[in-house]
This record gives C-alpha cells, sequence and structure tokens, in this order.
C-alpha cells in the first residue's frame, strides 16, 4: 500500500504508483520540499552537511557516467529512428523486462521511497512531465535541484510522460541479466520508462530524460542541444561543448542574464532551459576566476558531490582525490542574474567550445556555416595526461553534436536543424579554444580565463566586426588579428611554438583525426561541408 509523510494530498491520486507496476510495502513520501530531503538525506547516513550547511554526496565506485552500461529498448515504434551503434545500443524487451521486474520488486521492499513530480522544459509549450522514484533522498533532492519546478497545486494532477524508476542500490548479474557489467540504465522509449540500477552518480537522472528529449523534439522540428545559454536581454548566445570546456563558467557572466547552464531547446520562438537547475563541475574551482558558481557552494539547497572536505567541513576544490568529477547541482534560482523564465530570443552568435590539449587551435576563430555544421557534427574535444587511467598524452575525443551519448537519431539530423536555423536567423559562429597553446599540454599552461573572457565578450559585442581576419592554412577558419586585452601573440598558436616545425607535424596530425573521425558522417553531407575538412600540408 502507499503512505505519505506529508498532511496534503499525496499526487498519487493523479498517478499511482500502482501505474509503473509498484506497490510498496514502506513509507512513500510524496513531493518532499528541498529542505525536509536534505533533512532526511543526512538522517538516513546518505549524506553529510558541509561547514555551510550544503549536502554533501559521495557515489562510490561510480563518479561519472556509465556510457557502456545504457541501452535502449530495440522494439517497434520510437526505436525504429534511433542511430544504433557504440553510443547507442540496443538491449531486447526481455531484458528490460527481466531486469524491471527486478527494479519493482527492489523498490517495494524498500523502507522508504521518495517520489518527485517535475517537468523537462520551461516552455510550456514543450515541457515534458517527469517523475523520479527512487529509494534515496538525496536523489530526489537533485530532481528537484535539476528540473523544472511546478507549483504544489499542480502536482494533484500530475501525469508523467516518462518515470525513472531509481534501484542504485540493485546490482545487476550480468550473466544472468543481459548487462555489461552490475549497473544498467536503458531507456524504453514507447513505454515512458525508464530503468536504473547499480550506480549513484545523479548524472544518470538528468541524462536519461535530456536523451529522451533529444529524441522526440526534432520531429516537431525543433533542435535539443547540449549547451548552455546566455542573453544581454536582446541576443541571445548558445555555448556547445563537452565537459571540461567551460559551458558553465562561460555562460554564466555578470553582463549577461543566464538562461542554462547545460541543455536547451530552439523552437520557433526562440531557446528554452531543458532544466530548472545548473549541474557544475567543481574541480579547480576558484572565487576568483568562477564567482557566481563559487557562491552556490556555500547556499543551502546546492547539492555537492565527491568533494572533498578539510578539517573544518570546508569543500577543498583542488583535491581530486575521489574524481576530477566532482559536481555541484543547484536550482537556477542560486544564479542571481538569470533570465526569469529560463527562456531567451533567438541566438544571434554560436559558439563552439574546445579543449584543445595539442596546442593548435587559435584561442578564437570565426566559422562559415559550412565549417560550424562540419565543427559541430565532429564534436572536438582532448583529454589529457593524468584524467584517466592510461592517457599519456593528449588524446583526441570526437563526440558529435558536443554530446553523443545523448543524441539518439543520426548527426545529420541535429547538424541539418542547427544549420537551417542559423540561416534563418543571421547567428554569427564561433570556435573557441579553451584550452593551451605554445607546445600544448606539458609545455604551457592552459590558456588563462580572462584572455577567453574577452575575446568572447568582443565577439558578442560585436568589437571584432572591423577587426582584420586571417585565414588558418590548415583548418580554413577566420582568425583575428587582435582583441583588446588579449596578448596579440596568443591568437596565432604556430607563432607560440618555439619549434614551428614541431607545431606542423602536430597540426597535421590533428587535422587528419578530424579527416577520419569525419569519414563516419560522408554519406548525405553536403560537398560544401565536406569541403569545411582541415588540410594536412606538406
Amino acid at each position: 500500500m502507499e503512505s505519505t509523510s506529508r498532511s496534503t494530498t499525496p499526487a498519487s491520486f493523479a498517478t499511482p504508483l500502482a501505474t509503473h507496476g509498484l506497490d510498496p510495502s514502506g513509507a512513500v513520501h510524496w513531493n518532499l520540499s528541498a529542505e525536509e530531503l536534505h533533512q532526511r538525506a543526512v538522517e538516513r547516513g546518505e549524506a553529510q552537511l558541509t561547514a555551510h550547511k550544503v549536502l554533501l554526496a559521495t557515489t562510490g565506485e561510480r563518479t561519472g557516467r556509465s556510457p557502456n552500461d545504457r541501452f535502449i529498448i530495440d522494439e517497434p515504434g520510437l526505436a525504429d529512428t534511433v542511430w544504433w551503434g557504440k553510443v547507442n545500443k540496443p538491449t531486447s524487451r526481455s531484458v528490460f523486462e527481466g531486469l524491471l521486474a527486478k527494479v519493482q520488486k527492489h523498490l517495494d521492499e524498500a523502507d522508504e521511497l521518495f517520489v518527485k513530480d517535475a517537468h523537462c522544459g520551461a516552455d510550456s509549450n514543450y515541457a515534458m512531465p517527469v517523475r523520479l522514484v527512487t529509494e534515496k533522498a538525496w536523489h530526489a533532492a537533485f530532481m528537484h535541484n535539476m528540473f523544472v519546478r511546478s507549483e504544489p497545486t499542480d502536482l494533484v494532477d500530475h501525469v508523467p510522460t516518462y518515470t525513472i524508476l531509481h534501484a542504485p542500490e540493485l546490482l545487476a548479474d550480468p550473466k544472468i541479466d543481459g548487462t555489461y557489467s552490475d549497473a544498467f540504465v536503458i531507456l524504453a522509449l514507447d513505454r515512458g520508462l525508464v530503468i536504473i540500477g547499480g550506480t549513484h552518480y545523479a548524472g544518470e537522472i538528468k541524462k536519461a530524460i535530456f536523451t529522451i528529449m533529444n529524441h522526440i523534439l526534432p520531429a516537431k522540428g525543433l533542435l535539443p542541444m547540449h549547451c548552455s545559454a546566455n542573453t544581454d536581454g536582446t541576443d541571445s548566445a548558445l555555448f556547445f561543448g563537452l565537459s571540461g570546456t567551460g559551458k558553465t563558467t562561460l555562460s554564466a557572466d555578470p553582463d549577461r542574464a543566464l538562461v542554462g547552464d547545460d541543455e536547451h531547446g530552439w523552437s520557433f520562438d526562440g531557446v528554452f532551459n531543458f532544466e530548472g537547475g545548473c549541474y557544475a563541475k567543481l574541480i579547480g574551482l576558484s572565487e576568483e576566476d568562477e564567482p557566481e558558481i563559487y557562491a552556490t557552494t556555500r547556499m543551502p539547497g546546492t547539492i555537492l558531490e565527491n568533494v572533498i572536505l578539510d578539517a573544518e567541513g570546508v569543500p577543498d576544490f583542488d583535491n581530486g582525490t575521489l574524481t576530477q568529477n566532482t559536481r555541484g547541482s543547484y536550482p537556477i534560482e542560486a544564479i542571481e542574474n538569470r533570465t526569469a523564465d529560463s527562456t531567451a530570443g533567438h541566438p544571434k552568435n554560436v559558439v563552439f567550445l574546445t579543449c584543445d590539449a595539442f596546442g593548435v587551435l587559435p584561442p578564437l576563430s570565426r566559422l562559415t556555416p559550412e565549417q560550424a555544421a562540419y565543427h559541430f557534427m565532429s564534436g572536438y574535444t582532448a583529454k589529457v595526461a593524468g584524467t584517466e587511467v592510461g592517457i599519456d598524452e593528449p588524446e583526441a575525443t570526437f563526440s558529435t553534436c558536443f554530446g553523443a551519448p545523448f543524441m539518439p537519431r543520426h548527426p545529420s539530423v541535429y547538424a541539418d536543424l542547427l544549420s537551417k536555423k542559423v540561416s534563418e536567423h543571421n547567428a554569427t559562429c564561433w570556435l573557441i579554444n579553451t584550452g593551451w597553446i605554445a607546445g600544448g599540454y606539458g609545455e604551457s599552461s592552459r590558456i588563462k580565463i580572462r584572455w577567453t573572457r574577452a575575446l568572447l565578450n568582443a565577439a558578442l559585442r560585436g568589437d571584432l566586426d572591423d577587426v582584420v581576419f586571417v585565414e588558418d592554412e590548415r583548418f580554413g577558419f577566420a582568425v583575428p588579428t587582435e582583441c583588446a586585452g588579449v596578448p596579440t601573440e596568443i591568437l596565432q598558436p604556430r607563432e607560440t611554438w618555439s619549434d614551428t616545425k614541431r607545431y606542423d607535424n602536430v597540426a597535421n596530425l590533428l587535422a587528419q583525426m578530424f579527416i577520419e573521425n569525419f569519414e563516419q558522417y560522408e554519406e548525405g553531407c553536403s560537398e560544401e561541408v565536406l569541403a569545411s575538412a582541415p588540410r594536412v600540408l606538406e
């Protein structure tokens, strides 16, 4: 039977847990406030409080997403348009149904369950009702932060389109259950269900729903995007980039209102945030460089993940003992300078962020529409030595649309939508390298954030319109020759290398990596996009 810790009528009257095949024996807590969830998380030993009364949870062995453990059911319906491969891996109905039964039994036997109802999408025209049913109070608090919060009166009639059944303590047996490991994330697109087990990493919750939005919105003519966004009140800007390239950092600008830091849709009216919060990477966080994000780590309501505390209970953001992927989840209201409704007009600037550890790409380049399509489909960044076991040299990473793990359709679907919208709204596209120059990783320091901000702000304000640009002979994009507040010599990376011959060799290596990666997308691409590929020079 269902019970509730609240005196108000639970939302179960609209959509009871029996709808999800659940008949819990323990207490069911419906839509508790953030304060109540944080308190219960501490009381239950799931998390602790920092010196600033901020919730801190650890996720155990899995401190990031488990891409090898995510599957989509291959069955008739929405899955017919999934681009199957290494990222979108199929599983069978029988595997899903077997694990679903185990998840339902596990949740039914839990001492307590926490239900959190919310929406994905700040634009009411496209908002999708979602639900989380979990055995952990802190995961329900994460759901509260990360999705669009509904008015309490609306929750009584909440009917989720997709529900996540979340059982982090339940471990799968690969030999019996047909999984890759003891963790699993399975999306049942036509059943309105996601099941998650064997992992405490909270990011799996938001990314599962993000993946679903990425699948259903293109059919409606909307572009779902793994990007951050901000606006000056008139013009908005988009920031695409993989983890660690600066999406959250660069979109949190005191002179521009934040729309959101990670997931958005580009509709016929403009852009809208999918989320109700931010999920910032915190390793190396400093108050000087990122004051707004730093301030959230002192605000009750924020959830820190895998952060190490000092003897006084204060977070040490330079300590990566548990993981380099330390995180902070906070409601978007924690950022004072934000749009009131998490929406903005059509973008006038589209920015692709890359952390180039090879030291080859310029700090800023202007792209033609065809180059933008090429780099959007490429989604390049680089991992560096020390961040993962086995990486001794910079390693190129290509993630189509800057979010391959969350893009169920063929990349050309998203690239075509981006090109169409960029053309319709006359947006300018930029490529910004937030990584290294002057010999690359191990030879120099990462480009200073203040230089990157100066370049970005100049681009967004139009200050570069009258600046002379030169064409990069290898990559073809246009590079400015000057920018106020930025040393001129860093704008052309080749000039920062003491050994230009070595630069040419490394640059050719990276260009060849781009070319080889793009071979998988060549079929169906226009000649203009294909011609935007870099060249290997003699």
